[in-house]
């Protein structure tokens, strides 16, 4: 059975939020987060002679040159010359903007009712605990009007725009020839998971997509692992296409739900030694799992989809991965900007690293098109055959 490709338009069903757009670089990678204040202190710095010349310029500079200085600026753009000193595509100098940018991206959360839209402005999913849910809207509504303007002819994305992030707002839904009012504020939600199921040969096969590895993707992905699981699923597809990184940590939770205690998620190693680092938890389980990974799927996503591999025994389906890594540690500065610098490179717990090489599926699938140019996903029909 051909089916059009949607491991990555499951996505794309409009939910009612707010996003902050973010350059694709900047969360390519995985980042551990250190928002400690950097304090200089100690016998060491101040012995220092390339920071005590640093410091006598900056010093002579500030009181000699002939015009005023910002010294906040001139400090930043010193800062940003280490960083591109270091010549390493990752290690870079983030302002403010870019920082807070980057800080919604990976925070895992988004201001909106938590509803999914579909055709026909039909309500898909209203998830649970959220504005929508406790004001009584319920899947298969189709919205009308928000705050006394109709829907009728608007995209999904128009009507997402219509609804006021900022306060109460009035929709009116159609449930099965009846007209409903609701009065619904919008709040901050934890970004759900897309899952859905498929019935194969008597199989059961659930199916979780990771878009990106956020500060929420662990609890998030629990929560969907447990719904499914919940619905007697007998194996998962975990799809990880397109997924350009995030939080290390939500690679590893994802990977201790499976892994059991004591096996190797992961290694790093820097230029002084080399550690692993295992499960610690309890948990586990025994579902067969597949993972799609492609040429997108970098970073965070290379960690889970080794760890499942070679300390679970997951089968990876889909192309050659991005290839990185690397691992970043970042410092935030006084004013807002930050640093974002390489401090090791990681291993799968097989030993090898993947930098610039990627990770091999066991089985390479190309994606096809049908005669009018609609992607068919032929690797998440290869996972589904496989599986079932």
């Amino acid at each position: 059975m051909k089916k059009v490709f949607q491991g990555f338009s499951l996505k794309k069903v409009s939910i009612i939020i707010v996003i902050t757009a973010i350059v694709t670089s900047l969360t390519t990678g995985i980042i551990i987060y250190n928002n400690n204040k950097v304090v200089l202190g100690g016998a060491d710095w101040i012995k220092d002679e390339a920071l005590q010349e640093f410091l006598k310029i900056y010093n002579s500079l500030d009181e000699d040159y002939y015009e005023d200085i910002n010294k906040t600026e001139m400090v930043d753009a010193a800062i940003s010359a280490m960083v591109d000193y270091l010549g390493e595509e990752y290690s870079i100098y983030l302002n403010q903007n870019e920082t807070d940018n980057l800080s919604d991206q990976l925070s895992g959360k988004f201001t909106g009712i938590g509803v999914s839209i579909g055709v026909g402005n039909t309500i898909v999913k209203v998830y649970e605990d959220t504005p929508a849910s406790r004001a009584g809207i319920e899947a298969n509504d189709v919205i009308i009007n928000i705050n006394g303007t109709d829907t009728e002819g608007k995209t999904t994305a128009e009507v997402a725009n219509m609804i006021d992030k900022t306060k109460e707002n009035t929709i009116i839904v159609n449930r099965n020839g009846e007209e409903l009012n609701f009065q619904v504020t919008p709040e901050s939600i934890n970004e759900p998971l897309t899952t859905t199921t498929y019935q194969r040969n008597d199989q059961n096969i659930g199916y979780i997509y990771v878009e990106a590895f956020t500060n929420t993707v662990g609890e998030e992905f629990k929560k969907s692992l447990e719904e499914l699981e919940s619905l007697n699923i007998n194996s998962l597809i975990i799809d990880l296409r397109g997924n350009t990184g995030g939080y290390l940590k939500g690679a590893t939770d994802i990977a201790s739900m499976f892994v059991e205690k004591g096996k190797v998620l992961y290694m790093l190693e820097n230029k002084d030694s080399k550690e692993s680092y295992y499960d610690e938890t309890n948990e586990r389980r025994n579902l067969p799992v597949i993972v799609l990974i492609d040429g997108g799927s970098a970073s965070a996503s290379e960690v889970l989809a080794g760890a499942l591999k070679d300390s679970y025994g997951a089968t990876l389906v889909g192309k050659l991965s991005y290839g990185k890594g690397k691992v970043q540690q970042t410092n935030k500065l006084e004013d807002g900007s930050m640093v974002k610098y390489t401090i090791a490179r990681w291993l799968r717990p097989n030993g090898e690293c993947i930098d610039e090489i990627g990770i091999q599926p066991d089985y390479e699938v190309e994606l096809e098109q049908d005669e009018e140019g609609n992607f068919i996903d032929t690797q998440l029909e290869k996972a589904l055959e496989l599986l079932s």
